[in-house]
């Protein structure tokens, strides 16, 4: 029984031996084992196709007879031309870009009896480690597929467009060759008239600006049989993920769009007009550049005189008070092409808000509701009492109701409660509360009556034949008391009286003599006192 156990172990033994080192069992046709498969295939390889493929090429115990990894180039060829050994030929239909198969092929269907050269020998069964990279036909057109659309697309790309787009390059495979990303910088460039390979100059056609689509090109379409000479190879497929960023045309002029337009607008800007604005500025996929408001201050300058961009020098024109209106610049009215702290090329939009304006030649406007009855209408020099409002032109609150004097034509306005902007354009809303007549021009103070011809002695209570300051002030507080004389309202009486002293006391002794004492109509006209 032991003696049994012990051959048959010895003929298993044998048996194992000779199967390990059997010659392989011929096949009859090709054998494919799919080691690896992409979730997503777009496309499978048909006959007609033009494939690139990396290849090992090995005999069925594993020895390697060629690789494409070794020449560090892939494989480029038609399928089903007979372009391959016919078991290749047959096994690539069907297989996906990054899809990985070992493919068995009997010697019948590939180099027979003759094996090749020294490499192959004669009935040799060849194993082939593929991993496909990229598919095309020569009917195959631009491929697009655009993944994101703005909802609104008011202009798309057109033949001789000028236009600014970032983008991702990549072979079929997904390889990348360029990004502008990576260099931090748009592609600027004309299309459709050749300055891009020809696939790009179709496919970026009808795009809108912020719309995102993927770009298929064929080889022939793209950099051919040579590929660029440095990371495009021969004959491969290009893939660009492109994001549309700016478009204009050499012929464009500015665009305006009113945004808010009050009622009523009695005035429009013109050339030459002084205007105070707020903006904020941004690229066309909306990035911003800049903006008034984050300084918390209107941009403020003359229009049509050059002081501005020529797209804002026209664009500001015509507009009313409190307008609101997007203007769209394009870049030769704009910055051109070297953009100043803004790319070149670009078109700008500029979202505007106007404050005021006005013109250097303006006088005061004046509009009025008088009453039925109007005894009194203020003249030049008298005291009034008023209530107001003070705003700026578009409706800002600066300040409201204190009393201002009108004197000599200078208006002085206290309480103001709001800070009033440089250049900024007033409206004040007035209401006449009292008016007081004042004096003629140059005096102080005027007689309600004749004078008395003994003044100085009136004056003159200790009948020291001078005035002192005390004597002078008392009897023109006393005359004014009486109704026989006035001061000029609006002012400190007892400023004006020690003015009068003043000016009365030619030696600047701190006395008034008879031969100082003077009325103002024996004065030269350099005095305004009596």
């Amino acid at each position: 029984m032991i003696r049994l156990t012990v051959q048959m172990i010895l003929l298993a033994f044998l048996v194992t031996f000779v199967a390990c080192n059997a010659p392989p069992v011929p096949l009859d046709d090709i054998v494919i084992e799919k080691t690896f498969t992409p979730e997503r295939c777009d496309r499978r390889v048909k006959s007609g196709d033009f494939v690139r493929y990396h290849y090992i090429g090995m005999f069925p115990d594993g020895k390697k007879f060629d690789s494409s990894y070794d020449r560090s180039n892939t494989y480029n060829v038609f399928v089903g031309q007979k372009q391959l050994i016919a078991g290749m030929d047959k096994a690539l239909v069907g297989m996906c870009v990054n899809e990985r198969w070992m493919i068995k092929i009997p010697p019948q269907l590939a180099y027979g009896k003759d094996g090749y050269g020294d490499t192959i020998p004669p009935d040799s069964i060849l194993h082939f480690d593929v991993l496909m990279l990229d598919i095309w036909n020569t009917e195959d057109k631009v491929q697009i597929k655009t993944y994101h659309k703005p909802e609104s697309c008011g202009r798309t790309v057109q033949v001789s467009d000028y236009v600014r787009y970032h983008y991702n390059g990549t072979l079929l495979d997904g390889t990348l060759f360029d990004s502008s990303h990576t260099r931090m910088r748009t592609y600027d460039t004309y299309v459709g008239i050749g300055w891009l390979i020809a696939g790009m100059d179709q496919g970026l056609l009808g795009m809108c600006v912020g719309e995102k689509r993927i770009i298929t090109l064929p080889p022939f379409l793209g950099y051919g049989e040579n590929g660029d000479g440095s990371d495009i190879p021969a004959q491969a497929s290009l893939v660009f993920d492109v994001v549309l960023l700016d478009l204009h045309n050499p012929k464009d002029e500015i665009t305006v769009e009113v945004e808010s337009l009050p009622d009523p607008c009695p005035r429009k800007s013109e050339v030459g007009d002084f205007m105070r604005y707020h903006y904020n500025g941004s690229l066309l996929d909306g990035t911003l550049f800049d903006s008034s408001y984050s300084r918390n201050s209107t941009y403020d300058t003359y229009i049509g005189k050059g002081y501005v961009i020529a797209g804002m020098d026209q664009g500001l024109l015509g507009v009313c008070v409190g307008e609101r209106r997007r203007i769209v610049i394009p870049p030769h009215l704009a910055y051109g092409e070297e953009g100043t702290g803004i790319p070149g090329s670009a078109v700008l939009v500029f979202d505007v808000h106007i404050i005021d304006f006005h013109n250097p030649s303006d006088t005061v406007e004046i509009t009025s509701v008088k009453p039925e009855k109007c005894g009194k209408i203020a003249k030049r020099g008298d005291f009034v009492k008023y209530h107001y409002n003070a705003t700026l032109m578009d409706g800002t609150f600066i300040g409201s109701t204190c009393v201002a004097i009108i004197h000599l034509c200078i208006v002085t306005i206290s309480c103001s409660d709001g800070e009033v902007p440089g250049s900024a354009v007033l409206v004040f809303d007035v209401e006449l509360v009292d008016l007081e007549e004042g004096l003629p021009e140059g005096y102080m103070f005027v007689w309600n009556s004749d004078v008395s011809p003994n003044l100085f002695s009136e004056m003159d209570k200790n009948k020291d034949a001078q005035l002192d300051a005390t004597e002078f002030s008392d009897y023109i507080l006393q005359q004014v008391e009486e109704g026989k004389g006035r001061l000029a309202p609006g002012f400190d009486p007892q400023r004006i009286i020690e003015n009068m002293y003043d000016n009365q006391d030619r030696n600047k002794d701190g006395r008034i003599t008879e031969d100082e004492f003077k009325l103002k109509a024996d004065e030269a006209a350099t005095h305004d006192e009596l």
